[in-house]
């Protein structure tokens, strides 16, 4: 299949590579140079650090957090 390259360097990714690849706007495509031409690689939702981020729940704010491992450390 063959794409044409706009001045701004974009290209419509085929309709039926897009289908099969279950890629939908707003993924994220890793490209990388390759011998002989460009590898374009499907990326995750998000990375591990993404996935996890937030998800701990201490039932506590983050200004209690630090008092207790600071004490009652106060800069001004």
């Amino acid at each position: 299949m063959k794409a044409v390259v706009s001045e701004k360097g974009q290209v419509t990714i085929p309709k039926a590579i897009r289908d099969r690849l279950g890629i939908r706007a707003g993924q994220v495509l890793d490209f990388c140079v390759v011998e002989g031409g460009v590898l374009i690689r499907k990326q995750p939702a998000g990375d591990s650090f993404d996935r996890v981020f937030g998800s701990l729940n201490l039932g506590t704010t983050t200004a209690q957090v630090m008092r207790e491992l600071r004490g009652d450390y106060d800069p001004l």
